[in-house]
């Protein structure tokens, strides 16, 4: 099978060797070409593609033989049938080759079933069709009579659309005696003309020349196309303008009105047309300026003013003017006209400050120079002569200088800048022209600050009222001061002044906002710690160097209701207020059980204690005095009473908050003789529980009498060491013995007291119409009927306060209104009624507290304004004495006398006294105030 399929392969590649030999055979022969002249008819028959191709003209339609082209339509199409190529169309050499010398269009063809291409070259032979034609039909050339021999003129080329042979070959010039032509050739069929001067030109003899060019091409036969060329002679401007003046000079005042003529030249040119027209115009010299102000008219060469002339910026000017004709190449001639300007007073003087100090020093002295003054006027000789003055009540003054028109401004006076700060210095500046013109300028003077104000507070000493328990930190009240300087002079920081005096103590929890001037306090504050202080505070500037000043502050702690009462009785010996109490059956309604008592370290309505039954298991057998504390039976006990009686009572202040402590007290009901059993044996008992309370008593107590005995001791060494030179108005008696074992005086204020103890023999000494136990002194040190102030340097200490509060009954006369609009509270405090009231003290109604209580009645000025810290005489109270204070005054404003009196049955006998008082004013006819 190998044998039998060999031939067979062998076969076939013969059969490719020989098509291809066959058809690289056909490319080497070459490509068909033809060819055929332009402008042929169509459908005329160019070839037999197919038979020049070898192709069976059979297959040909079968086969889909065609002509690929591009987008464009081809100019030529085959036959189908029979393998012709015709022309498709009119061609046009012109119009597919461009300018080219060979002109080939390639065709394309297609044979399908197999795929055969083949290349077809149709060459386009061009004929002469076309004749040489120029741009322009006519020419027109200037040349000046002046051009040289030789002179080149380069002429407009003809086109012809044929190429090769058949374009433009040669120019032809017409016959002429002054001009030839010469043809320039750049190639690629392409040929200029040129027109050469072979011969000058006269315009007066011949102005124009009419020349004709023709351009002819090289077909068969030529072609031809012409052009008329017209040269037009030029005239020569050989005459220059000539003015008719040598020189031009004027006179013109300034300010002239706009439109006003100052000169008109005038030139003449001998040349013809236009060579012979004169025009005018500024030189080329001519500044900007110049042309704001003057005005030229071409034509007739007047001169006019345009704009505003001033002699102050030029005195005179020198304007060129230039005459030149109209020709192609004109000729010019220069002169120059002069004018001088006149002045007129037309300037006001204008002030300048060349050296200016803005701002001065209030502290400078008379004379300092403030500003150099320029003056002066743009205007000439006595016009420009100036004088400068300044006007107003002013502490400055115009000075002149050596220099002309030059001035200085100097102060004439002290300067004040708290007063004035600011001046503004009117300055006028008037020349010597007819009429006289003159300027204003101001000029303002700042007056710089020096440091020669300390700073001021608005208040002088500064009051503030502090509640204690304030919130450490916050801002309690602010100091204010003010500087009258400025600027940093005026910047004031706030100290507070730690080594003023002895105030360091208070000073130490104190701090203040060195900006603003806000103090607070590091704590709070405790009324029952300290009452008032005060401390400075410094205020200094921000000045070179600085100054300062410093004010009293006083401080106010006002009390507030921060302490709750504290129970003295009942106690038991583990603390608690709890007791027991002892009571026989057979007591009487309004027995005394027992008394509660308590005290409160606040003052005022926050101290005064009201007792209340909270919780009792019989309402009917105790009772309870609101103001005392006081225990009573309410009735008699009968057998069906119980025997054990539980009391709870509440013990509270009268703040606005009250606070309120309890005690329960537990009331056993015994027989008699157990009670009085009982009372035996339980008295050490009971004593053994009270053992801490009775211990801080006697302690106070003690204090206490300590201090009232060397009080006693220290007035009576006082009063012994002067000398009793009293008025015959009092003690004449010569039976008082001057017996002061039992008597006490002291003074407070302008007043004098003597406190009298109830066995002192007071003898005659009293004086007529007054109480039996009063002694009466006079006031020899008050020098004149005006009120002083009581003195507030005596205090109650803390334990007799507490002491007495349990037994005090304040009263709502007790609380004043003090200075703006402060509540003022009152505390034991020794003082004296002012001149002016009177008043007198007796014990409340119903207070229940004996003659140990008492209150204070005002007399007809009504009540008295106190600081805080001070205490109206009704508040003075010695604890345990049944003392009344009376203050009397009579009708004159003189005190008759101050006295006190002792004894607990006073209050009758002082109402009888009263009485006879009346009786003996009637008689005596005066008006004696209680």
């Amino acid at each position: 099978m190998e044998q039998r399929g060999h031939p067979s392969w062998l076969k076939t590649l013969q059969w490719l060797v020989l098509c291809f030999v066959f058809l690289f055979r056909r490319g080497c022969l070459g490509q068909i070409r033809y060819s055929i002249s332009e402008e042929t008819e169509d459908g005329a028959v160019v070839g037999n593609v197919a038979k020049d191709l070898g192709v069976d003209v059979r297959t040909m339609k079968e086969r889909q033989f065609r002509i690929v082209s591009g987008s464009s339509e081809s100019p030529f199409r085959v036959n189908e049938n029979n393998g012709v190529l015709h022309v498709n169309g009119k061609i046009d050499r012109e119009q597919v080759c461009e300018r080219s010398s060979v002109c080939l269009i390639n065709l394309k063809t297609v044979l399908e079933n197999p795929l055969e291409i083949h290349y077809v070259e149709v060459e386009i032979i061009d004929i002469n069709d076309h004749a040489p034609t120029f741009l322009e039909s006519e020419k027109r050339l200037e040349i000046t009579e002046s051009a040289q021999r030789g002179a080149r003129f380069q002429l407009q080329p003809a086109h012809d659309p044929d190429g090769g042979i058949n374009s433009v070959q040669l120019y032809k010039l017409s016959d002429n005696d002054h001009f030839r032509l010469e043809v320039k050739d750049r190639g690629k069929d392409s040929k200029i003309p040129i027109l050469v001067l072979q011969k000058p030109l006269d315009r007066e003899s011949s102005p124009a020349y009419k020349l004709i060019l023709t351009a002819i091409d090289g077909g068969k036969p030529p072609k031809s196309g012409t052009v008329n060329i017209i040269v037009d002679v030029l005239d020569v401007n050989d005459n220059a303008p000539l003015f008719t003046e040598d020189v031009y000079t004027v006179t013109l005042e300034e300010n002239a009105p706009i439109g006003t003529t100052v000169i008109q030249v005038n030139a003449s040119d001998v040349d013809e047309g236009l060579n012979g027209e004169v025009i005018y115009s500024f030189g080329n010299g001519v500044n900007s300026k110049l042309l704001e102000l003057f005005d030229l008219n071409p034509v007739s060469g007047e001169i006019t003013v345009k704009g505003h002339i001033d002699f102050e910026e030029n005195d005179i000017y020198e304007v060129d003017i230039q005459a030149s004709d109209k020709a192609t190449s004109p000729l010019t001639t220069d002169k120059t006209v002069t004018i001088k300007i006149v002045d007129i007073n037309d300037n006001t003087p204008e002030i300048e400050v060349t050296s200016f100090s803005r701002a001065i020093q209030e502290d400078s002295r008379p004379g300092t120079t403030v500003a150099l003054i320029s003056v002066t006027d743009l205007d000439s000789g006595v016009n420009g002569k100036v004088f400068c003055s300044i006007k107003g009540d002013l502490p400055f003054k115009i000075m002149p200088s050596l220099k002309h028109n030059m001035y200085a401004l100097v102060t004439s006076s002290l300067l004040d800048r708290e007063a004035v700060s600011q001046y503004d210095v009117p300055l006028t500046a008037t020349d010597s022209g007819n009429p006289p013109l003159s300027s204003k300028k101001t000029i303002t003077v700042m007056v710089s600050d020096v440091n020669d104000n300390s700073p001021e507070f608005s208040l002088n000493p500064y009051t503030f009222y502090v509640a204690e328990n304030n919130v450490p930190g916050e801002p309690m009240f602010s100091i204010t001061a003010s500087d009258r300087d400025a600027n940093e002079n005026a910047i004031i920081r706030y100290q507070i002044c730690r080594q003023c005096e002895e105030e360091s103590k208070y000073t130490s929890f104190l701090n203040i906002n060195a900006e603003n001037g806000e103090v607070y306090a590091l704590k709070s504050f405790d009324y029952e710690t300290v009452k008032t202080f005060q401390f400075h505070v410094l205020a200094s500037d921000d000045g070179k160097p600085p100054r300062e000043s410093n004010v009293t502050v006083q401080v106010y702690v006002l009390d507030q209701n921060d302490n709750t009462p504290v129970i003295l009785y009942p106690v038991s010996s583990n603390g608690s207020y709890e007791g027991t109490e002892e009571l026989a059956r057979n007591v009487n309604a309004g027995h005394f059980v027992t008394k509660v008592r308590a005290y409160d370290r606040d003052v005022g309505y926050n101290g005064w204690l009201l007792y209340s039954m909270h919780q009792m298991t019989d309402h009917t057998l105790f009772g309870l005095e609101r103001y005392t504390g006081q225990i009573r039976t309410l009735r008699a006990f009968t057998e069906t009473d119980e025997s054990e009686h539980k009391l709870v009572i509440l013990v509270k202040d009268n703040g606005n908050i009250s606070l309120s402590a309890t005690a329960t007290l537990t009331i056993k009901l015994v027989e008699p003789k157990e009670a009085f059993a009982a009372s035996d044996v339980q008295g050490p008992a009971s004593t053994g529980e009270d053992n801490d309370v009775t211990f801080y008593l006697i302690i106070t107590l003690g204090s206490v009498s300590a201090l009232f005995i060397i009080s006693i001791i220290v007035l009576i060494v006082m009063q012994c060491s002067k000398s009793p030179d009293y008025g015959s108005k009092y003690l004449q008696d010569t039976n008082y013995d001057g017996t002061l074992c039992h008597s006490i005086q002291y003074r407070s204020g302008d007043k004098r007291y003597m406190l009298v103890g109830p066995r002192m023999s007071i003898g005659s000494t009293i004086a007529p119409g007054s109480n039996a136990n009063t002694l009466m002194l006079p006031d020899r040190r008050r020098p004149s009927g005006e009120p002083k102030a009581p003195n507030a340097d005596w205090r109650y200490s803390a334990s007799l306060r507490a002491g007495m509060q349990s037994s005090v009954h304040m009263e709502e006369s007790s609380v004043m209104q003090g200075a703006q609009g402060v509540l003022v509270q009152n505390w034991p405090t020794v003082s004296s009624a002012a001149d002016g009231e009177g008043g007198e003290v007796s014990p409340p109604v119903g207070a229940g507290v004996d003659s140990n209580s008492w209150h204070f009645r005002y007399g007809p000025q009504g009540p008295q304004h106190l600081k805080p810290g001070e205490m109206p005489p009704e508040a003075f109270i010695i604890p345990g004495s049944p003392a009344i204070i009376s203050i009397r005054q009579g009708q004159d404003g003189d005190d008759k006398g101050d006295f006190i009196t002792f004894g607990k049955k006073e209050e009758a006998k002082k109402k009888k006294k009263k009485k006879k008082e009346k009786k003996d004013k009637r008689e005596k006819g005066k008006d004696d105030d209680d």
